[in-house]
């Protein structure tokens, strides 16, 4: 079995649902659905999709960065979004965060997110290299 290492959030979700915000099993990084929750615990920018995706990438580079990590080796991102329609603003953060990465990427609306005032959701997958683990 391979070595595995979690990292844990501020989310008060982890221990309800029972799941670790990273999981790293030897060169992969799994970096569970995650949003805009700010260091004192509270939804970084209400009613703003683009304020709430740079908050979700900065949380995702500070957890990917605790497992020996970076944006850098990111190869997979899933955002989920509650309204299409505001896709441009979600895409924008996402280039400024992987815009010479250019993972392999999905955009997906869905009807909602566990509080009404989330409005974007992130995942991301990265992959080690030799050197690195």
């Amino acid at each position: 079995m391979t070595d595995r290492k979690r990292v844990s959030s501020v989310s008060p979700y982890e221990d309800v649902i029972g799941f670790s915000r990273v999981v790293r099993a030897g060169d992969l990084v799994f970096v569970s659905g995650t949003v805009a929750w700010g260091p004192d615990g509270k939804l970084v920018g209400k009613g703003d999709v683009y304020a709430q995706a740079k908050q979700t990438l900065a949380n995702i580079e500070g957890y990917l960065r605790e497992a020996g990590a970076s944006l850098k080796d990111v190869v997979r991102t899933r955002i989920y979004l509650t309204d299409i329609g505001r896709w441009q603003e979600v895409a924008r953060a996402h280039r400024e965060a992987f815009g010479d990465v250019r993972p392999a990427s999905s955009l997906l609306e869905i009807s909602r997110l566990a509080e009404p005032e989330m409005l974007v959701e992130i995942e991301a997958v990265a992959v080690l290299s030799a050197a690195q683990g």
